[in-house]
């Protein structure tokens, strides 16, 4: 396969994988306690990616500041996802993918906060998008304040620990660092879920939801966006941001028979609009979450 083949193998794969994620957290949430399922996620997901550091001659070994900084982002970013697992029981896949879409403009508006200069398409772009969040956020199909809450406060928190992870000191090894974010964002999820178990009865659906989190949401999609930052221009890699959303509508449409409301429509054009506008202004460090944990 010649190397502009294999480029676009690697970004489809992402484009489908994690776009796909949130119809596998849902599926996943139905039968297991969506706090137990998060975090039994990312600690086998974690121990996996760390096997494959060792397969490829990697570093595991880290300084205890690295180890801090991979505690932390593992609070923020796999936690968020332990939140966007709660929450999906109260709001369709595609509506939660729109606003977790949301994050570059949360970033921006974190920069902001911090008294940094941004270009100006930047900053109408972080004017559109939450135009769209606020647009999102009256409940339908089947959505609650509550769950919509949810979401956004995924959203921060992703957003709070993608920004976090470009000033820490972080481990070399991307994959290691990986690997050590969610073994701690599992673990310290973990002991608070025990309290959510109540009997154990997961339907197959919701195994197979929670395998393919594990294998193809944490691993293949994370082995392939690496690749992708390594081989392609990052302006083509930073499509998924855009792409993910529109994966996830259509397969909650599919599978689980959601609404297209114009609402939605709506919303889902400012907010995707806005986040291609704000991905292509901003440097990757500003733009990029830590995506390993989706």
């Amino acid at each position: 396969m010649s190397q502009q083949g294999k480029v676009w193998t690697a970004l489809v794969a992402v484009y489908v994988i994690w776009g796909s994620t949130y119809l596998g957290i849902a599926y996943a949430g139905e039968t297991i306690a969506p706090l137990f399922a998060a975090a039994t996620r990312f600690i086998v997901a974690g121990l996996l990616m760390a096997g494959l550091v060792a397969l490829r001659g990697g570093r595991l070994r880290i300084s205890r500041s690295a180890l801090v900084s991979c505690i932390v982002i593992g609070a923020l970013l796999p936690g968020a996802n332990a939140v966007l697992f709660v929450a999906e029981r109260n709001v369709p896949t595609g509506l939660a993918s729109l606003i977790i879409a949301s994050v570059p403009l949360w970033i921006v508006l974190l920069r902001l906060l911090g008294r940094e200069r941004l270009p100006w398409p930047a900053l109408a772009g972080v004017g559109i998008g939450f135009a769209g969040v606020a647009i999102l956020a009256h409940p339908s199909g089947g959505a609650t304040y509550w769950g919509i809450a949810l979401c956004l406060l995924s959203a921060v928190m992703w957003a709070t620990g993608s920004v976090l992870s470009a000033r820490l000191t972080m481990p070399e090894d991307p994959f290691a660092a990986t690997a050590y974010e969610m073994l701690a964002g599992g673990l310290l999820i973990l002991p608070i879920s025990l309290f959510t178990v109540h009997g154990f009865s997961p339907s197959v659906a919701s195994i197979l939801g929670w395998i393919y989190l594990v294998t193809f949401g944490s691993i293949v999609g994370y082995t392939a966006y690496t690749w992708l930052l390594q081989n392609a221009p990052l302006g083509l890699v930073s499509t998924y941001a855009y792409v993910n959303p529109v994966v996830a509508i259509i397969l909650g449409v599919l599978f689980r028979g959601e609404e297209l409301t114009w609402a939605l429509l709506g919303g889902a054009v400012l907010v995707v609009a806005a986040v291609a506008l704000v991905v292509r202004q901003e440097p990757p460090t500003a733009t990029q979450p830590e995506e390993g944990v989706r």
